[in-house]
């Protein structure tokens, strides 16, 4: 009897561990469970699984019981600091955090302990957020993979023999595995986007200036988001309301089109309710140039039936052209390797330490060298035709439709991958649909739309106007409330 009681406590938690914030914070609020049990719950998933997905760089236990513990106090009382009162989160671990070691995944800033909290992670503490610790990440977030040489790679839930992704890989598998409800992480050319595709959850890189980079160790300043993984649509929504908002520190960020806060959980279903009518029925991008060029059938197959799903719920699917996104591609690069070069010389970090740095990361570094001012100069100018591309395209829909990756997850240590015929490495595969959303600034989200043969996810990409952040997630919902199955959790955990 006493075996198949912790049997049945052991799967009713394992249940709660995959339940979204909306879920939680009524249990909450119900008193049906507290932030301690939670915690308690996320930290006991962690100590077993964790080992094997090497998601989490550091952990802060007695910390975040210790935030549990003035969470439930107030709940208690009836009262709430924010939206986010006694929720588990996870940070990844270039962002910083006051008093807990930041990484960025590097052996150079190993033992870094900031002395304050980025913008986005000081918002989550306001907003009553406990923080489990900080998550694995390419080395300085300049990679896809999150093969980190220094930390150790991290593993996909859905298959542990591959990669998450990366940049944000250790915070999508965490998400994935049930060991935090959400997490924040970066994007210069697709790191939330790529891990939130392979792992099968929620990621949204925001219009440029939406979030403040501030606090956040820097790639590529002219590329860079912060932006939230999530479980769901409408926790992403929640997540990025909290985070988002004009930051004095951060001059990129805007007072305008401003994102209204959610006042809690249950705020979501209102506002993120779809409000297309037959007169005015949702219209859907399906881009007729670049981003459906070399792409795992099964990706496509799942594509086409996202495509149809969201047909069957009133959408329009309309071919729209955007002849000039190839032209962005080298243009992305330049920026990318001049301005990533240009951060770690300037923090003296490259080349005084370069025995110190893994080999992919040291050889962009050095390619960033090269980078003419003249390419870097005209590059601003490209991202100008690229962005006139969409604008027009935008004029007669609601949102674009691509792969978020056009291969699903390969296997650690793969540099190359066989798409059709045509071998390409790892790395251009997944950044190449990913990459326009960063050089125009658009915001763009991932979502789950399907599972290959073999069960790996497969991610859906909608690429909406700047400051569009709402209606996008109001379309992943839509598609997510009429196939529950993308919240399908792997096996084994």
């Amino acid at each position: 009897m006493n075996n198949r009681r912790q049997s049945s406590s052991a799967a009713s938690g394992d249940a709660l561990a995959f339940a979204s914030i909306e879920e939680l914070s009524v249990l909450l609020a119900r008193r049906k469970i507290s932030p301690v049990e939670i915690v308690t719950l996320f930290f006991n998933r962690i100590e077993r699984h964790n080992p094997a997905l090497n998601a989490f760089l550091t952990v802060t236990r007695d910390r975040a019981l210790a935030d549990a513990k003035s969470s439930e106090k107030l709940l208690l009382r009836g009262h709430s600091r924010g939206p986010l009162e006694g929720i588990p989160l996870a940070i990844k671990d270039n962002l910083y955090t006051q008093g807990v070691r930041t990484t960025a995944g590097s052996k150079i800033l190993r033992d870094f302990i900031p002395e304050y909290d980025a913008t986005a992670v000081a918002r989550l503490r306001k907003a009553g957020a406990v923080l489990l610790g900080k998550t694995n990440l390419h080395e300085f977030a300049y990679g896809v993979s999150t093969g980190n040489p220094h930390f150790g790679a991290a593993h996909n839930p859905w298959d542990l023999d591959r990669i998450p992704g990366g940049s944000s890989g250790g915070s999508a598998a965490a998400i994935a595995a049930g060991l935090c409800a959400a997490s924040i992480g970066t994007d210069t050319g697709g790191s939330i986007r790529i891990p939130a595709s392979l792992c099968g959850t929620f990621g949204i890189k925001p219009s440029f200036g939406r979030v403040s980079c501030y606090g956040a160790v820097p790639l590529a300043p002219s590329l860079d988001h912060v932006g939230p993984l999530a479980r769901t649509a409408g926790d992403a929504a929640l997540l990025l309301s909290v985070i988002a908002g004009a930051d004095p520190h951060d001059s990129s960020t805007f007072t305008q089109h401003r994102l209204k806060a959610f006042s809690s959980a249950g705020a979501i279903s209102k506002r993120l309710r779809p409000r297309f009518t037959k007169t005015r029925r949702l219209r859907l991008g399906w881009p007729r140039d670049y981003f459906f060029e070399s792409i795992d059938p099964e990706v496509v197959t799942a594509m086409n039936a996202a495509a149809r799903s969201f047909e069957e719920l009133g959408a329009v699917i309309e071919e729209v052209s955007l002849p000039h996104v190839r032209d962005g591609d080298a243009p992305s690069t330049a920026i990318a390797l001049a301005e990533a070069t240009h951060v770690h010389e300037s923090e003296g970090w490259y080349p005084a330490h370069s025995a110190d740095y893994g080999d992919d990361v040291r050889k962009r570094l050095e390619m960033g060298r090269d980078v003419r001012a003249v390419d870097y100069l005209a590059a601003f100018d490209d991202r100008k035709r690229v962005l006139a591309d969409f604008d027009s395209a935008f004029k007669r829909v609601d949102a674009i439709l691509a792969p978020a990756a056009p291969i699903v997850a390969p296997r650690i240590g793969e540099h190359t991958v066989m798409i059709g015929p045509k071998e390409e490495t790892v790395r251009s595969a997944l950044i190449r649909t990913n990459r326009p959303a960063n050089l125009t600034g658009l915001p763009a989200l991932s979502m789950p739309c399907g599972w290959t043969t073999t069960g790996l996810p497969v991610g859906l990409q909608i690429i909406g106007r700047r400051w569009d952040e709402e209606k996008l997630l109001t379309i992943a919902r839509l598609f997510e409330q009429a196939h529950p199955e993308v919240r399908r959790r792997p096996a084994g955990f």
